[in-house]
């Protein structure tokens, strides 16, 4: 019975320190260079990470607004949820019987690429959200789209905008252009199925699309200056 009971103290404990220790986190990796979930699974099991921390200044600015544009287009608009197209998703699942379709902001991404797990579970949502709330009262947004853009995963094991610039294109992501831009922008969602250096038909329409918009109908980007 004693044994139970310590057994169920622990496990009570471990989930205590689990939900409790991406709060004490947050603050301190804003003046960090935090690893994602991602690539800590993968040298725990000594797969290949490549990533190169750059800021912010030397990132081509066609790759934060094509990521930007075709991620969140309300970024510098949000509290870290763009309530506007949740709406929308909400009213086109009703209107026309389609799925409902993922609305999650880049504050929302980074929160999953930090401390939670891929995939669609109730229970992830449930844990991002007050943490979306806290990363957007503790960091500012310049910091939240440097950090995505240099935590996120553009193929395997490839991580941030330096690296796979490297990758794809062979030259840095203050080089990069419209085109590789919007390229890799669309890679983001699947970054396993979709290759930026070498896109299918598909890939590449959804590119020109992104391309078009970032140029075009540039998103407001005045809270990262």
């Amino acid at each position: 019975m004693d044994d139970n009971k310590h057994t169920i103290r622990f496990i009570l404990k471990a989930l205590l320190v689990f939900l409790i220790l991406p709060y004490a986190l947050t603050p301190l990796y804003r003046f960090m260079h935090p690893p994602s979930t991602l690539m800590l699974a993968d040298w725990l099991t000594f797969s290949r990470v490549e990533r190169e921390w750059v800021p912010l200044e030397k990132i081509s600015p066609s790759l934060i607004s094509a990521v930007v544009s075709a991620e969140d287009s309300a970024f510098c608009e949000h509290w870290g949820f763009d309530f506007r197209q949740m709406e929308k998703s909400i009213n086109a699942a009703l209107t026309y019987g389609h799925s409902l379709k993922a609305t999650s902001t880049i504050s929302q991404q980074l929160v999953k690429n930090l401390f939670l797990w891929h995939g669609r579970s109730w229970i992830r949502k449930g844990l991002e959200a007050p943490l979306t709330l806290w990363l957007e009262l503790t960091w500012s947004k310049k910091d939240i789209l440097e950090a995505y853009l240099n935590v996120a995963e553009w193929e395997e094991g490839i991580y941030g905008a330096q690296a796979a610039a490297r990758h794809h294109f062979k030259k840095s992501a203050a080089s990069l252009t419209t085109s590789e831009s919007a390229l890799l922008a669309t890679s983001l969602p699947n970054p396993i199925n979709r290759d930026a250096s070498s896109a299918g038909p598909t890939q590449k329409m959804l590119a020109q699309r992104i391309a078009r918009l970032s140029v075009s109908k540039a998103s407001d980007l005045s809270c990262i200056r």
